[in-house]
Formats: C-alpha cells, structure tokens, sequence
C-alpha cells in the first residue's frame, strides 16, 4: 500500500477516548529508562522542602507508565509541541535547577 492510500486510511480512523476509569494524579518530578522494547517512565513528588545540608532529594515516586517505543516517540512529539506552545503564549521554561521558577 502506498503511503499516500496508508495516510487516507488513516484519516478514516475515529478515536473515542474513555475517561471512565481514568485517574489524576500530580507529578512534580519525573525520570525514564528504557530498554529495547520498552521505555518507562516514572513519576514522583518531591518530598524535600527545606533542602539540608545533606543537598539530598526526597522523591516519593507513585507512578510508573510503561511505553512501547513508537509511543514514547509519539508521547515525545506531542509533549514538545505542547511545551513549545506554553513556550509562544508564556515565555520560555527554564531547566536549570538554579534558575527554576525566576
């Protein structure tokens, strides 16, 4: 099949997304792994108010999200359109420890 008939087929597809069983939960820290067949993903809090001298973390992790790696790249392309959205309308985010929330 073409790419050009692939795509229309595409195109024909409806998604119908079930939010029933659906569950929030807040991350303010998240780290990955992968392997060849799959990339997880971990999401935590950080329970570390006051850093100590220690300049130790706490992160309480309660999430893991287990991806196959044609949907952690599709998870990636739309996680950077997102951001680079919030980017346009609000200004850059900065990643850097240091200059976090200025």
């Amino acid at each position: 099949m073409t790419d050009e008939k692939q795509s229309k087929k595409a195109e024909g597809i409806k998604v119908n997304w079930d939010d029933s069983k659906m569950a929030t939960t807040y991350a303010n820290a998240v780290n990955a792994s992968s392997t060849r067949e799959e990339v997880s993903v971990f999401f935590g809090t950080n329970q570390s108010w006051n850093l100590g001298d220690d300049k130790e973390l706490m992160i309480q992790l309660s999430d893991r999200m287990i991806l196959n790696p044609y949907a952690a790249k599709r998870l990636t392309v739309l996680l950077a359109g997102i951001v680079k959205e919030y980017e346009n309308r609000f200004g850059e985010l900065s990643i850097d420890p240091k200059l976090a929330g200025k």
